[in-house]
């Protein structure tokens, strides 16, 4: 191998969803409706500030990155990187291809007894235990993921 070859992680993957369209016609249906209300300041100003969150969202959750960074598995949804998540290889224990259920959300969830799902859209996911708790990882190149994290964990003497 060559040297940039060993630089590039061996698992990488972008999912995109159609969620972040609808976040963001909603926040331009609000500012249309904020401005048809400007003549009442309090309800245009609840109507912006709504129109705000839901741009915000959508910049949020526009897609979601499953990347190998050589010693850890990392989630990171964006184009806005406020969210992410470090996954050492070393902490999971167990990965296989699953589903999540419709109340798994999409999103970032967490639900007693059934653990933290990281979805953008779907329900196929990795089901991974990672220091005895449950995670999913909604994904829609699920078998490719669960293969890399199988090969991952047992060249690191996981299993």
């Amino acid at each position: 191998m060559t040297v940039p070859e060993l630089l590039m992680p061996q698992y990488e993957h972008k999912q995109t969803s159609p969620l972040h369209v609808v976040l963001y016609a909603i926040g331009t249906i609000l500012v249309g409706a904020a401005w048809l209300s400007r003549e009442n300041r309090v309800v245009s100003l609840i109507l912006v500030s709504s129109a705000a969150l839901m741009i915000l969202a959508a910049l949020c959750f526009g897609y979601l990155v499953v990347r190998d960074e050589g010693d850890a598995l990392v989630l990171r949804y964006g184009p806005l990187p406020v969210f992410r998540r470090h996954i050492p290889f070393a902490r999971i224990a167990a990965a296989e291809p699953s589903r999540s259920a419709v109340i798994d959300g999409w999103g970032i969830h967490y639900i007693p007894g059934r653990g933290t799902t990281y979805n953008l859209w779907g329900f196929d996911c990795v089901k991974m235990k990672v220091d005895n708790r449950i995670v999913r990882v909604g994904s829609d190149d699920v078998q490719r993921l669960a293969r890399f994290l199988t090969e991952k964990m047992a060249g690191q003497g996981a299993f």
